[in-house]
């Protein structure tokens, strides 16, 4: 197992774990690693699709009709080289 310290907490912090370990009955180590262990066993999410995303959040609203713009070729450009 491992070892860790924890440096800097606010008073009011440190007071209410103290609280928390007293309602609970355990020591304030105790109720600290309950904390981590509660906050941290849910599964991470993994990162969505930007696109999917989007289109989940907004495609109810309907799309948009745009006009089809003429675009006229590129032309090639002589530099005189």
């Amino acid at each position: 197992m491992a070892v860790m310290t924890i440096r800097n907490i606010d008073d009011a912090i440190k007071n209410r774990l103290r609280l928390r370990a007293a309602m609970h009955g355990r020591s304030m180590e105790d109720e600290a690693r309950d904390i981590l262990r509660s906050a941290l066993s849910t599964e991470i999410p993994r990162p969505r699709n930007l696109g999917q995303a989007i289109h989940e959040r907004f495609g109810a609203l309907g799309g948009v009709d745009l006009p089809e713009l003429y675009r006229e070729p590129i032309r090639a450009v002589d530099f005189g080289e």
